[in-house]
Order: C-alpha cells, then structure tokens, then sequence
C-alpha cells in the first residue's frame, strides 16, 4: 500500500521558521530528514521524498480564457498551515505509515526539542479498473 505523508507548518510570514533557527540546529534537523531518507530508502519503502519551497514563492495557477494559465500569488494568507514536504512510502500496513509520519514528526526542532509537527498520511489510490 502506498501512502503520502505531508508535513504541514504552521502559518508564518510566509518563510519558514526554521530559516530563523540557530546553523546548528537546521544542521541537526536536516542531518535526521537524511538519516530517515536513508533508513527509508534501505528498507525498500521509500518511493518519493521532498521537501517544498516557501510558501511566500507558491503561486495559484487556474485555467483562464482559451486555457491559459492565470497564476496568482499564494497560497490563501489566512491558510493556518503550509505543505512544507511530503514523502510517499510503500508498505504493509497503514500502522506503518503511521510509525514512519511519528518518527518523521520527532524531528529536532530549535534548541534540539523534537518539533513534533502533525504529519497528514493518506492512502494513495488508484484509478479503478477500466471496462
């Protein structure tokens, strides 16, 4: 089964917080986003991983007149919550997905305290069979 996971950071400037946290606490935060990448990757459970641009740089794209993109600023400022990555997993059980996303939360945040960040995890799903 695959799932997606998505962490999600609380609403800002729309810049990270952690742009703001000591060298050496990024330095550990982004040391553990490896070493999961790493363990995930190992196992054979790991599909797809990333981690998403400020929220400041998204932009809104819709289809305008003669479908061209109309692209807009984004996303909404009263958003409590930016996608800041995701990973997208493979495995047995959805209770594994959601040791993976527990662990994934753990990261080290400021001053070393885990961020303990929520992690949405969703089933990805398939098309159903064509007639």
């Amino acid at each position: 089964m695959k799932f997606m996971l998505m962490m999600n950071a609380p609403r800002g400037t729309g810049d990270y917080a952690v742009m703001n946290w000591p060298k050496q606490d990024l330095k550990a935060h982004i040391e553990f986003m490896h070493q999961l990448h790493k363990d995930l990757s190992e196992a054979g459970e790991l599909v797809a991983a990333e981690g998403l641009d400020m929220p400041g740089n998204a932009r809104l794209v819709r289809a305008g007149k003669n479908g061209k993109p109309e692209v807009t600023d984004g996303p909404f400022p009263e958003s409590k919550e930016f996608l800041a990555g995701y990973w997208i997993v493979d495995v047995e059980t959805p209770q594994r997905a959601h040791e993976i996303a527990a662990r994934a939360s753990a990261a080290p945040g400021k001053g070393g305290v885990p961020i303990n960040m929520a992690i949405e995890v969703r089933q990805v799903m398939s098309a159903p069979p064509t007639e």
